[in-house]
Formats: C-alpha cells, sequence, structure tokens
C-alpha cells in the first residue's frame, strides 16, 4: 500500500466523518479507563491494556465514525512506520548494551568512575557530560542507551538513588539532544513548521537555558545531600568484583569512541549504533577472551555476570536481542493504537478544538504546551506529538502575526522534552528499560522534563521571547493578552 506520512488536518477531514470534541474523546477515554484498569487496579503490563484500546478504537472507528477497515490498517501502518526507526534502534541498543557489558567497556566505565568521581559531584557531572555528548552526536537515546547505562552503575557504586541519575541522565540528554543541529526532533520540528533549522535552535536556546540552569542547581543541591551515604569498603567491593570478572582496560573504551566518533561525524544512529555492536564482539574475543560464538550469543540472549556482588551482577545483567521483545511489543501496540487515532480524525479534533479555545498569546502558547503533551500521552510517539499540533496549529499562529519559531519551538520544548514520561511511549519504556529504572521512578527527578514546558509556559505569559512577523521591535516584551492580528 502506498502511504502518507503527512497526518490530516480537522479541515481536511471530510464533514461527515469530523468529529466532535466529545466524539474525539470518546476512544481517548476508553484508553486511559483500559490503561488504568489493566495496569493499577488488576497490575498487568500494558501490552493487553493497550490491545483492549486497539480493538475499542478499530471498531469504534468502523461502526461510528464509518471509516472501512483498509482505512483504519492503513493508519495503522502509517503509525507503525513513522515509529519505525525508533522499533529498530530498540532492538539495536538492547543488543549494543548486552555487547558493551560482555567486552568490559560499561564495566571499565564503571570501575574508572567509582576511581574519580564522588558523590557530592556526580550527579551535576552527569547532566554536564550527558548534554554535551546528546549535543555532539545528536540523539537522547543514543546517549542515554549507552553512556546513561554506565552512569547508572557507577552512581548505584557511590550511593546516588538509580531514579536521581536516570533524572541527570535524562535531563541532560534531552537538553542536548533538542539544541543539536544533528537531532532528529529538532530537525523535524523545524521542518513541519516551515522554519529555518538555526532560526528554530536560536529560538529555543532561552528557554533552554533557564531549564537547564535550574536542573542543575537542583543537581548540585541533591549532590551535597548525597555526602556520607557510602559503606567504607563499598566502592573496592564492587571494583573488585568487576576487576576479577573482566578485563579493565582503557582498550575496551574502543567501541564507545567508534559509536560516539561516528555518530559526532554525521552517520546516522543506527549504522553507528550497529558499529558499536561489531566493535563490542571485537573486544570482547581480543581483551576479554571471549569465543566468537559466545560474543555473538550474549548479543543475542544477553549477559548474566558473576562477579560475587549483587549489586553489580544486577547492574550488568542484560536481555540482549531476545529482551527487546517485551519492549519493542509495547511500542508497537501504542503505535497502531496512535495510528487509528490519527486516521479518523480524533487527534486532529483535540488540537484543534483547543486551538480554538486560545483567545491571547499567552494562552496559544499553554494551549500548544497542553496539546503537544496531550499528543505524547494519546499517540504514544514523540514524531506525532511534534507533527500533528505542529500542521494543525500553524494557521492559528498567522492569525496572531506570530512568526513559526515560536511554534517549532513550543512543539519541540514540550513534545521531545516530555516523551520520556509516557510509561506505554516509546519515549518512556526506552528510556526505562534502558536505564533500568521505572517511568514513574524516575520522573520526579526529571527536572529538565517538568521545568521545559513550564519555561514555554511563562515565556507565553509575559512575552518574553516572543517573536513577530516583520516587526522587528515587537520582539521585545509584549503584553500577554494580544489578541490576532487584523488583515
Amino acid at each position: 500500500m502506498g502511504l502518507d506520512f503527512t497526518p490530516k488536518t480537522y479541515d481536511e477531514i471530510p464533514a461527515d466523518k469530523r468529529p466532535s470534541l466529545g466524539e474525539a474523546l470518546v476512544p481517548i477515554a476508553a484508553m486511559l479507563l483500559f490503561l488504568s484498569v489493566g495496569m493499577i487496579y488488576l497490575e498487568m503490563d500494558p501490552q493487553m491494556p493497550l490491545l483492549w484500546g486497539i480493538a475499542f478504537a478499530g471498531l469504534f472507528g468502523r461502526y461510528y465514525f464509518g471509516y472501512d477497515w483498509e482505512q483504519l490498517y492503513d493508519g495503522i501502518g502509517r503509525s507503525i512506520l513513522m515509529g519505525l526507526q525508533a522499533i529498530l534502534i530498540l532492538f539495536v541498543i538492547y543488543m549494543l548494551i548486552a555487547s558493551w557489558i560482555d567486552s568490559g567497556t560499561i564495566p571499565s566505565l564503571m570501575y574508572y568512575g567509582l576511581e574519580f568521581l564522588s558523590p557530592q559531584i556526580f550527579l551535576p557531572f552527569t547532566i554536564i557530560i550527558s548534554a554535551v555528548v546528546a549535543f555532539a552526536i545528536g540523539s537522547s537515546w543514543t546517549t542515554a542507551g549507552t553512556l546513561g547505562v554506565a552512569m547508572i552503575g557507577i552512581g548505584s557504586g557511590l550511593g546516588i538513588p538509580e531514579p536521581m541519575t536516570a533524572g541527570a541522565v535524562l535531563s541532560g540528554a534531552y537538553t542536548g539532544d533538542k539544541n543539536s543541529p544533528l537531532s532528529d526532533t529538532t530537525n523535524l520540528a523545524a521542518a513541519v513548521t516551515n522554519t529555518d533549522l538555526m532560526d528554530h535552535i536560536r529560538a529555543m536556546r532561552p528557554g533552554t537555558a533557564i531549564a537547564f540552569g535550574i536542573s542543575l542547581v537542583l543537581f548540585v543541591l541533591l549532590g551535597l545531600n548525597a555526602s556520607g551515604t557510602i559503606p567504607a569498603d563499598r566502592i573496592a567491593e564492587i571494583q573488585g568484583g568487576l576487576s576479577s570478572s573482566y578485563a579493565v582496560s582503557p582498550f575496551t573504551f574502543l567501541p564507545l569512541v567508534l559509536t560516539f566518533a561516528l555518530a559526532f561525524y554525521g552517520l546516522p544512529a543506527l549504522p553507528s549504533l550497529g558499529a558499536g555492536i561489531f566493535a563490542g564482539v571485537a573486544v570482547s574475543t581480543v581483551v576479554q577472551g571471549t569465543g566468537f560464538a559466545a560474543a555473538w550469543s550474549a548479543v543475542h540472549y544477553g549477559t548474566e555476570p558473576e562477579t560475587g556482588v549483587d549489586l553489580t551482577n544486577e547492574l550488568l545483567a542484560s536481555g540482549g536481542l531476545e529482551g527487546s521483545i517485551w519492549v519493542v511489543s509495547i511500542v508497537v501496540a501504542a503505535l497502531a493504537l496512535g495510528g487509528i487515532l490519527q486516521e479518523t480524525g480524533v487527534l486532529a479534533s483535540i488540537a484543534y478544538h483547543i486551538g480554538r479555545a486560545i483567545s491571547s498569546v499567552a494562552g496559544l502558547t499553554a494551549g500548544t504546551a497542553v496539546g503537544t503533551i496531550a499528543m505524547n500521552f494519546f499517540s504514544a510517539e514523540q514524531y506525532m506529538a511534534i507533527v500533528v499540533p505542529g500542521m494543525t496549529l500553524q494557521n492559528l499562529y498567522d492569525e496572531y502575526d506570530l512568526e513559526s519559531r515560536n511554534l517549532s519551538r513550543a512543539v519541540e520544548a514540550a513534545g521531545t522534552t516530555t516523551s520520556a514520561f509516557v510509561p506505554w511511549g516509546s519515549g518512556g519504556v526506552f528510556m526505562a528499560s534502558a536505564l533500568g529504572v521505572p517511568v514513574i521512578e524516575y520522573a520526579p527527578y526529571y527536572f529538565f522534563g517538568i521545568l521545559s514546558p513550564l519555561v514555554l509556559i511563562a515565556m507565553g505569559a509575559t512575552g518574553w521571547g516572543i517573536f513577530y512577523k516583520d516587526s522587528p521591535e515587537r520582539d521585545a516584551p509584549v503584553g500577554a493578552a494580544s489578541t490576532p492580528a487584523e488583515d
């Protein structure tokens, strides 16, 4: 089937199938009910509640909205193909982590990190190094799935709670990703709103700097309170377990250096990560003395080290390719549900009615943020959360005589950064599985994800950093109650 990846706007939906706000909220309410009952009350994994949501949304679209099955299948196909890169990255990251554990790359990072870092500086160091790496390679996922895994191990050895470390990794990773011209979401936000890429990045910098600065201060304070929490022999015990099970050596960093070098020089994420897997297997065989077949078996089935230290064993256990299936099944189910909601006009209707309820620049900015976050939860895919509001709200920004970079900044500040809060979305599923920390546990410490949309809303409310068309003098702070421009 020939699939068009451009989502329909509300006006493009046939009048006889155009859902009202109440109609659009029916499958949304059903989805939230199924997820709540299944995951909270029945304590089920999310796959089956998502399946119930797919069945309800499909039947509702077929027999209430009047779409035929082929149209619904096309919607599912478009959504899954849009998220295909995320699915493939999930497969590759799981293999990469297993490869880097088996090769000694992550154990060596943990060993040396425990040697040189202290609890007081660990969290601020983590957010800063994560931001630098993500900016250089343009990927929050790659940063979290490689550097982030090692930082979780180091932090645990230093007595830092894993949710805090995960929050620092995510805060830094999404800061760097959001401002990198190499990032796919940064380019997508600019493209879908017809905004020059560098104009988009420059528009994001002030708000990003504020959110990052506050996050850094909070992690400094958390780090200061972490002093004195480590038993005297804990670090030595962990390092002893690592050195007795792996050949700890700077040579084991070769897969890490190669992966980041390829990403830095512009190679896309998948081939960069794939090269890291092959490099990891090579180091496993040469440095660790692992057999060729055994090294690839670790990539396939994961690792179960026996270092003699329970904490280290837990941190270095990985699922490999086989372990990724559980996570990928959630992502595919969530994308299928989001595809039906997009095809039937549910998402476009919600975005449209949010837009029409707005009566000021402040309200438009806040409404864009709320709508984008809602798209993350309803569609379970950060790309959809950027594309749907980015396309649906363009005319409204034109009515207010606002430059497109206001919209591009809004959908990324509220879309890219909050995807990691959605437990069933691709961002939340990936981060929770890669870092080994559930979303509900790291969410309170993911300061940047909380602050980014709040700073955006504050900018709209005060008028600071709002850009108007053909009126340079109006780039200064303006009243928050501005009305649409007169023709």
